[in-house]
């Protein structure tokens, strides 16, 4: 939740608003964190009982559905590099006046979803903003989605063949994390393991999950790819 300022006790029904009332906040009003104007947003009142440390009656809001697809992508990649609440905030009361409903509870859930499905990662900065980018296609459906947007991506900006060694615990067959392999191509796309690339080593050539390879050296502009598309992997 982003706030004003810190709270002090709990007062009674300060702000003189009921939980659940829609509300719009008015005229120029600021946004303290980012500076972003918020006048017209509207949203719910989810908590009302607080005061600043001033006696001003605060109110907590969770933004509606139409003022959330209205909110600047900009803000909630901030948002969340920052670990901050982009669906909700807390405004003095006189901040804000009664309005009208403009959707239903249900339909904020359905945008909140999609909104997050886009911005999952961002939290990670510019490397998480990579990773959306891919992420981010229009045919995307699911994760078998994204493991198809992925395969498209790298098939794209991959070099073959391409050095790269085992960074993952390997617990059974011949690969050992740190063994060298040289990285053939892409096979298949698989349900649990990811991308499957084909790689040939000391041993002979297997099929393996491109997510436990990193590629060397670190100047390699195949490296921050298969990076993005691990570090992703491990966070989906």
């Amino acid at each position: 939740m982003r706030k004003r300022t810190k709270q002090s006790k709990s007062v009674e029904n300060q702000a003189g608003l009921k939980i659940g009332q829609s509300v719009v906040v008015k005229p120029g009003t600021v946004d303290v964190d980012y500076g972003y104007d918020l006048s017209g947003w509207q949203g719910r009142v989810i908590e009302n009982h607080n005061v600043d440390e001033q006696k001003k009656p605060l109110v907590s809001i969770a933004w509606d559905s139409l003022t959330l697809k209205q909110m600047p992508a900009e803000m909630i990649q901030r948002c969340e590099e920052d670990g901050l609440d982009w669906s909700t905030m807390g405004l003095y009361a006189s901040e804000v006046t009664p309005a009208s409903p403009m959707d239903k509870p249900h339909q904020v859930e359905t945008v909140k979803a999609e909104i997050h499905d886009r911005h999952q990662m961002d939290h990670l900065g510019e490397e998480g903003r990579r990773i959306q980018q891919v992420l981010n296609t229009p045919t995307r459906k699911g994760e078998i989605g994204a493991f198809r947007a992925w395969e498209k991506h790298l098939q794209t900006i991959l070099t073959f063949p391409f050095e790269a060694e085992v960074s993952e615990w390997q617990d059974r067959g011949p690969i050992r994390t740190g063994e060298r392999v040289r990285v053939l191509g892409i096979e298949i796309v698989d349900d649990s393991y990811g991308i499957i690339v084909s790689i040939r080593t000391k041993h002979g050539h297997y099929d393996f999950p491109l997510c436990d390879l990193e590629v060397i050296p670190d100047t390699s502009p195949n490296h921050e790819p298969v990076k993005d598309y691990a570090v992703w992997f491990a966070n989906k």
